[in-house]
């Protein structure tokens, strides 16, 4: 027969690492915070303390313990190599559920990556009120502040996001149409197609954390964008992997695997009026971790670049650019 606090962490998981998640960016930091808010609560349980609301206890001691954690890792999250970006969550295509947008939304790479530039206070009331719809009494208990402290902190928040919040497509079904024919043309090597599929400001981003592989520098322009896919396409071809569809964190995207079902990395697209403006490639295995067995893309890197970053992840001094024209995407705003 199941336990009382086995049917509390059965009911509440899902909730918990949800919340979590969005505050840190993180799988194993979320899955960690989950576990200690549970024994939190069967500590205070063992003790005869009297939890009026599983709920709001549950809830609390998450976000609370997940403020924590973000104070005390802005310090990395600033002195991180190249562009930040979450540890992905996959999903098959056909398993995300069409009335749950608005989630799915807030669960993006793009929001999630702007939503690092929320105080950690600011980011739980905007995630409790915005996402997970608590009330202002509810949120104002959990993060311990007066309701008008938290309506002064959410009018903060949405100001600084509205600007720079990401636009997606609408139709899901255009989305997924223009995402499998950009993974067709990668896969097969059919430049021209990705040409056709790429805005004219298309920009890349490349998470390789130092780890592995990785852009100092996101790619901005369809040219380059172009070009570095075009040695993706090769590389792909070359070593005979796999492109593999999936939803990343809600949006199009794919799993690149060896013939061994090893992880190379993970592709994410933000597509918009029908076509591709955002290419986002996490190769850190820190990051990869969680999702299976991984292959180290050292192996695929020439032995001249294996000290500087690789193709892989569209690395190299000069990448994107024809002999002698200025590297001026050190200019352009990165997603942070």
């Amino acid at each position: 027969m199941e336990s009382e606090d086995d049917a509390v962490y059965r009911q509440f998981r899902p909730l918990l690492f949800s919340l979590a998640y969005r505050m840190t960016g993180s799988v194993a930091e979320a899955e960690d915070i989950v576990s200690e808010t549970f024994l939190h609560y069967q500590r205070a349980h063992a003790r005869g303390v009297e939890v009026r609301s599983h709920r709001a206890y549950l809830t609390t001691t998450t976000t609370r313990l997940s403020i924590d954690h973000l104070r005390s890792a802005r310090h990395n999250r600033e002195v991180y190599v190249g562009p930040w970006m979450p540890e992905p969550l996959l999903s098959r295509p056909e398993d995300d559920v069409e009335g749950r947008a608005e989630r799915y939304e807030s669960l993006s790479l793009a929001f999630m990556v702007l939503l690092e530039s929320l105080s950690p206070v600011e980011r739980a009331v905007f995630l409790l009120r915005e996402v997970f719809q608590y009330d202002y009494a509810e949120v104002a208990a959990i993060v311990g502040k007066s309701e008008v402290n938290c309506r002064q902190l959410l009018r903060r928040a949405r100001n600084h996001l509205a600007s720079r919040a990401p636009r997606f497509e609408v139709s899901r079904e255009q989305r997924d149409r223009v995402a499998g024919m950009f993974f067709a043309a990668v896969d097969g090597g059919d430049l021209d197609a990705l040409v056709d599929l790429l805005t004219e400001d298309a920009v890349l981003y490349g998470d390789g954390g130092g780890v592995g592989p990785s852009m100092p520098r996101p790619i901005h322009g369809r040219t380059r964008v172009v070009r570095l896919m075009g040695v993706v396409s090769d590389l792909i071809r070359r070593f005979d992997l796999r492109v593999q569809p999936a939803s990343v964190n809600g949006q199009p995207g794919a799993a690149v695997r060896d013939p061994e079902g090893r992880l190379l990395n993970v592709l994410a697209l933000d597509v918009v009026d029908g076509r591709v403006q955002t290419v986002r490639s996490i190769i850190n295995p820190d990051k990869l971790h969680h999702l299976g067995p991984l292959l180290d893309p050292r192996l695929l890197m020439p032995a001249h670049t294996a000290g500087a970053g690789g193709p892989a992840d569209g690395t190299g001094p000069g990448e994107g650019r024809e002999p002698g024209e200025p590297d001026d995407a050190g200019d352009r705003p990165g997603p942070r």
